[in-house]
């Protein structure tokens, strides 16, 4: 398990390089340990990650067809949601090479990792105003969207930072990860009826 300090250094280096730091990404630790420690992020996304699914589960425990107890709703979001995160990225690992941007992939990772986590806390009040209020308002869906498309403008400034291979590459590798994180989430949705 990862020090708080560690933990905060990497955080920090991702958020930096969301705002177009290059540099940041010697702050990362690119190590084989590294690697596989960066995906701590995702117990670090899990508060806000929870809270959106709790927000969302009353509606879909509830609806006609039986989409069984609430738990077990928040439970396939998980697993939808964790699934999402991971399958890109393996996908990832299995075209780098064919596309010739293998080099850059443990950089991209590492970095994508901890700036997936800083982005699910940046969709939580959307979230919590749902929980609490229950059916979203026309403010909180617009707000959602702000936001949404914020994470994406962050999530390609982080990908260009860590390939450091110009708009193109970049443009490329998010366009790529932007479509098999979507079906990889309606998939999912999909086989957990959650649709």
């Amino acid at each position: 398990m990862p020090t708080g300090d560690y933990v905060h250094n990497a955080l920090t280096a991702s958020w930096r390089m969301m705002w177009g730091r290059r540099e940041a990404n010697r702050m990362h630790d690119l190590t084989a340990d590294g690697f596989w420690i960066s995906f701590f992020a995702i117990v670090i996304a899990l508060p806000p990650l929870v809270v959106g699914w709790v927000a969302v589960s009353d509606d879909l425990a509830g609806f006609p067809g039986g989409f069984g107890s609430r738990l077990g709703v928040v439970v396939r979001l998980a697993i939808v949601d964790i699934g999402t995160w991971l399958f890109p990225l393996a996908l990832l690992a299995v075209v780098s090479p064919y596309a010739g941007i293998q080099k850059r992939f443990v950089h991209y990772v590492v970095a994508a990792n901890w700036g997936t986590a800083i982005t699910a806390w940046i969709m939580l009040p959307p979230s919590l105003v749902r929980l609490i209020q229950g059916e979203p308002g026309e403010l909180v869906v617009l707000v959602s969207i702000v936001l949404f498309i914020f994470t994406l403008v962050l999530i390609w400034r982080l990908t260009d930072a860590a390939y450091e291979r110009g708009p193109a590459v970049a443009s490329a590798v998010f366009a790529g990860m932007l479509v098999a994180s979507l079906f990889t989430l309606f998939s999912l949705q999909r086989i957990f009826g959650l649709t």
